[in-house]
Parts: structure tokens; C-alpha cells; sequence
């Protein structure tokens, strides 16, 4: 049985646990303020060609969301994010646990556009009613598209123009980047959102999310907010070391690379086979609509996620390839399509 369920099964890269390995006996200072975290922020401001900016590391995805949001936004103000957004259906109500309502919105293939953040603003004039606040969005998004560099700055303009905290989700931003289809340069996000983070957990750390705050109003104390949500790791040097590793050599591209280009093969096999798709998906999350027999035959030697029935007939699946995809493995699943469709 093999795992095409998601991008996070195996542990981490080689040179990330060997990196790990040779710091482990250095003594150091605890709480992210050790020489490794510290490089890896000045290298990550390189990489995206801003030192004006502050970075923090947090172990998850949800913690980064949930931490980032709350400390953004005041009392009485929410977010806005397409309805199938990460924070709306995955991460068990975490941001409204915090009191502040997230307003959902259709969108177009996992997108939001100026046009649907102006419907919520003219949907919330007053008082009486909650105060649209933060847009977020993720890249990849939760099923597969990515943003274009001009969808972006369309979503920044209106933003900026609205006073609006525009929040970018980067679980997978290694995927979005490295799409055949992407226009989008990782330095062009400083200068188009408030806040983003990179995402480590699914692109070949143990743990780990990089979040990288660009506007100089949400920096203030931020420390403190991830203090008290329990996110401040006395041991948060292990982020910075895999971080450190990641970004040395490019590695973190190098891994989204591997990851696509997997994905790529078997899409190729299923545009062959002339299978539709639920959505168009160029990372590395696929899409595929399958009849049941399919997916039952297809069940018996791999795992993979049923994502919504389609008919009585037919389901959409996700596939999902890793940085530690094999490409027999690939391979395999692809011989195996062939048989059954």
C-alpha cells in the first residue's frame, strides 16, 4: 500500500535530520533567540529580498493561522476567505474560537477576487454587524490553483485601497512557486501582501511554518501573541536549523520541484486517458473524477482521499505527490490507471 493521502507521511529530508544531528549536543539559547533561527531569518530576508520585515517560526500551519489572525485583527472584526478556505473547514473552528467570525465567500477555483471581497463590504456597512477586516487566501490554494502575480496585485490594490489586512496561507507555497504555470517570484510577496508564511511541514521539515510579516502595523509585540497561545518553543532552535537547511542551496525549491513534477506525471496520464477534472490543479494536489469501481480497484494498493461525490456513479479522489515521492511509485499507479480505465 502506497500513500498518495498527502504531502506530509514521511518525516524530513536527509539533510535536514543530518542537520539536526550535528547541532544536537551545541548548547544554546531557547525561545528562537539561538544563532541557527537567526540565520535562517537573515537568509529567508535574502531570499525574498526585503530586510524589513520579522519572521517567526511556529511549528504548524493551524497555530500560524490561528496566532496570526487573532493578533491582527481587533474584537470586533473578521476575515474573509473563499468557501473552501483551510480556516473554514480544517482547522476546527480555531479562529472563531477566538471570537472573530470568518465571512465566507463562492469565489472561482479556490480564488477570491476584488469583486467578491467588494460583495462582503457592501453586504457589512455598519455597526450592527461584524467588520470585514482580514482577507485570507492560501498558495497553493486548498484545491490546487495557484495565484497568478497579476490576481495578486489585484487583491493588494483593492486591499490597500479598502484598508483591508491582506493574510496569504503558504502551506504549500513551495508548490505554487515551483508550478509550470506560476509567474509569481517568492520576493514579490513582501511587496504584495501584509503577511504570508512559508510553509516547512509539508515540503520536507519534521515541523514548521516560517512566517514572515511585512506590514509594520501587525509586527508590534507579536512575540507575546505567540507566547500566549503556547507557540514560543523553548527548543524553537529545531525550526531554525531545518529552516537554515532548507533555504541553504535552495533545497526548499528543489523539493516542491520533485513534488510537481511527480504530480505532473500523473496528470499527463489522466489528460491521456481523457479523465475529467474537478478543478484545475497545477501543484501538487490532483483532482481527478473516477466512477466508483475505479476507485474501488484503485484502493486496493494505494491511499488517497475520496473529496466529494460527484454522482451516484462517480467521486472526485485527491492524489497528492511529496519532495519524498518515488518515482516507481508513480510509475506503478500510472500502469495501474492504464488497467483500469
Amino acid at each position: 500500500m502506497y500513500s498518495f493521502k498527502n504531502d506530509y507521511s514521511e518525516g524530513a529530508h536527509p539533510r535536514i535530520l543530518n542537520a539536526l544531528l550535528e547541532t544536537n549536543l551545541v548548547q544554546d539559547e531557547g525561545y528562537g533567540e539561538d544563532r541557527y533561527s537567526k540565520e535562517a531569518i537573515e537568509l529567508i530576508k535574502e531570499k525574498i529580498e526585503s530586510s524589513n520585515v520579522d519572521i517567526h517560526f511556529i511549528s504548524g500551519g493551524t497555530q500560524t493561522n490561528l496566532i496570526a489572525i487573532s493578533a491582527f485583527l481587533r474584537p470586533h472584526e473578521a476575515a474573509i476567505a473563499v468557501s473552501s478556505g483551510h480556516i473554514l473547514g480544517h482547522e476546527t473552528g480555531a479562529i472563531e474560537a477566538t471570537g472573530h467570525k470568518i465571512i465566507s465567500v463562492i469565489g472561482k477555483n479556490g480564488k477570491l477576487s476584488p469583486p467578491d471581497l467588494q460583495g462582503v463590504l457592501d453586504g457589512h456597512p455598519d455597526e450592527h454587524m461584524v467588520k470585514p477586516k482580514l482577507v485570507y487566501i492560501s498558495n497553493s490554494t486548498e484545491i490546487g490553483s495557484i495565484y497568478s502575480k497579476s490576481e495578486l496585485q489585484d487583491l493588494h490594490d483593492f486591499c490597500q485601497h479598502n484598508q483591508l489586512i491582506l493574510y496569504m496561507d503558504g502551506a504549500r507555497l513551495g508548490s505554487a512557486l515551483c508550478s509550470e504555470e506560476n509567474d509569481l517570484e517568492l520576493s514579490d510577496l513582501p511587496k504584495l501582501v501584509d503577511a504570508f508564511y512559508i510553509g516547512g511541514t509539508k515540503n520536507g521539515a519534521l515541523i514548521g511554518e516560517a512566517l514572515v510579516i511585512c506590514s509594520d502595523s501587525l509586527k508590534e509585540d507579536f512575540r507575546y501573541h505567540i507566547k500566549q497561545k503556547g507557540a514560543l518553543l523553548a527548543k524553537g532552535r529545531l525550526m531554525g536549523i531545518q529552516f537554515l537547511e532548507l533555504f541553504r542551496d535552495n533545497l526548499f525549491f528543489e523539493l516542491a520541484y520533485h513534488a510537481n513534477k511527480m504530480a505532473c506525471l500523473i496528470r499527463d496520464e489522466l489528460n491521456n486517458a481523457n479523465v475529467t477534472f474537478l478543478t484545475h490543479s497545477p501543484s501538487n494536489q490532483l483532482f481527478p473524477i473516477l466512477s466508483n469501481a475505479v476507485i474501488t480497484e484503485l484502493q486496493k494498493n494505494y491511499a488517497f482521499h475520496i473529496w466529494e461525490k460527484v454522482d451516484s456513479d462517480s467521486s472526485a479522489i485527491r492524489f497528492v505527490t511529496s519532495w519524498a515521492t518515488k518515482k516507481e511509485e508513480v510509475n506503478s499507479l500510472i500502469e495501474d490507471l492504464k488497467n483500469c480505465l
